[in-house]
């Protein structure tokens, strides 16, 4: 049921990254929440989550581009769980070592 999701959040739960980073380019907010996820939030889940059901190794694309694009590594979603909770839940080290990158680098912009 593709007409449920935003774009963006459509094209991260189908782990689109070339459809997210266009979205992105063409104005999408990076930190858009919608059914209680962040953009953030819901890629690590679906990151996470198709790595558990496929036994396929994680990966981290989606994240990326959104973290490239100016998604806010600390925007919590509105249950209070930030992108690192969901990272730490499914052990997707990609993802924390991502996280931790930008947010260290924002606290450097912020001296």
């Amino acid at each position: 049921m593709s007409d449920y999701w935003t774009p963006a959040h459509h094209a991260v739960e189908h782990q689109d990254a070339e459809t997210l980073a266009r979205l992105l380019a063409d104005g999408a907010d990076p930190n858009e929440v919608f059914s209680n996820m962040t953009l953030l939030t819901h890629a690590i889940d679906v990151e996470g989550d198709s790595s558990l059901q496929s036994g396929q190794p994680l990966a981290v694309h989606t994240t990326a581009v959104l973290l490239a694009f100016g998604a806010d590594p600390e925007l919590a979603d509105r249950d209070g769980h930030t992108p690192m909770d969901m990272a730490d839940h499914y052990g997707h080290d990609l993802a924390v070592k991502l996280l931790r990158a930008h947010i260290s680098g924002r606290a450097a912009g912020n001296r």
